[in-house]
């Protein structure tokens, strides 16, 4: 089987987009971040999510805002008492305001993801991903004043997710999930939710679980062990889980979970040091024992996106995740 390379997303936003930002810009600098993984040798391309980056909302890279604010039926402008309404109730720990307010039946409003994707399409020389939040954690950022219900809320976003990844014919579609691993007791709400849209989903479906690149810092305290009952219930071709840093060990754990294929992060994006060759093979010869044998393992990837670090660090590390595969794989 082969061994694939991927990003798990997010790729720092050049300073000069940054600085002047326009839409000819940032067709220019998804064109860069997509030719620079095409020269390295990365098999599975992103956009790097330059479009979804929020100066308003840099701890989120845009993750949230972006999909939750176009939509009918959400209010974006979040009042004090709104505010209040919300940190009365127990959401992410890292959002003090709502990410909007659901105020009515909820539909696609002006969110076009199928357009997003196209216009990284046009660039990409090579197989494509695209990321797409969950769901669930979608709807736990949302101050709900019409549903009345938590998974009543999850499932209308989940459909208006998946109605879009419908018309989107990447090679892998990939739904991020950074609330759950915090929370492993809405382990069914959430893979309810989020299989709706791995189900629309016309190429391979797949799921990363993020335990939080705030500002290079990990959020959540939970373990991957803690979210059997989640991977097990998932429709998913393969998940993408960290094993640079911290619960390695843990995929022992998921060793039988026979629905599933694996994505492993062998490069740590919370470090500036730019792995060698030998450190990134040495991480996938770990994570193949661990998990029961080298065909468990589809792809490798970093622990999560690099938005949080300078772009030569992410350039070298990028280099170190295709030579350490090659290594592991000429071994």
């Amino acid at each position: 089987m082969t061994l694939q390379t991927t990003l798990v997303g997010s790729y720092p936003v050049p300073s000069w987009l940054r600085a002047a930002p326009s839409r000819e810009a940032l067709n220019d600098a998804t064109a860069v971040v997509l030719a620079l993984q095409r020269r390295l040798g990365v098999d599975v391309l992103t956009d790097g999510e330059l479009s979804r980056f929020d100066v308003n909302h840099p701890e989120t890279n845009g993750m949230i805002e972006y999909f939750v604010r176009p939509l009918g039926g959400v209010r974006s402008a979040v009042t004090r008492s709104d505010a209040a309404r919300f940190a009365a109730q127990p959401h992410l720990g890292f959002r003090r305001r709502p990410a909007g307010v659901v105020t009515g039946e909820l539909d696609e409003g002006t969110l076009d993801l199928p357009a997003a994707y196209r216009s990284a399409r046009a660039l990409a020389d090579g197989p494509l991903k695209f990321t797409v939040t969950s769901p669930y954690m979608l709807a736990r950022t949302l101050l709900d004043e019409h549903y009345g219900d938590e998974r009543a809320l999850a499932l209308a976003i989940a459909d208006v997710l998946a109605d879009q990844v419908r018309d989107i014919d990447a090679d892998v579609i990939q739904v991020d999930e950074a609330h759950l691993p915090g929370r492993p007791e809405d382990a069914d709400l959430a893979a309810e939710a989020i299989n709706r849209v791995l189900d629309a989903v016309p190429g391979a479906p797949s799921v990363h679980l993020c335990f939080g690149n705030y500002g290079g810092q990990r959020v959540q305290a939970g373990r991957v062990r803690a979210l059997r009952p989640f991977l097990a219930g998932l429709r998913a071709d393969h998940v993408v889980l960290e094993a640079a840093r911290g619960d390695a060990e843990d995929l022992k754990e998921l060793a039988d979970l026979d629905n599933l294929r694996f994505g492993i992060g062998v490069i740590d994006i919370k470090d500036t040091q730019i792995e060698s060759a030998d450190q990134v093979a040495a991480r996938i010869e770990r994570a193949a024992g661990l998990l029961g044998g080298a065909e468990r393992i589809g792809w490798v990837h970093p622990d999560c996106g690099f938005w949080v670090l300078p772009r030569s660090v992410a350039d070298g590390k990028i280099a170190a995740l295709v030579a350490g595969r090659d290594s592991y794989v000429g071994r």
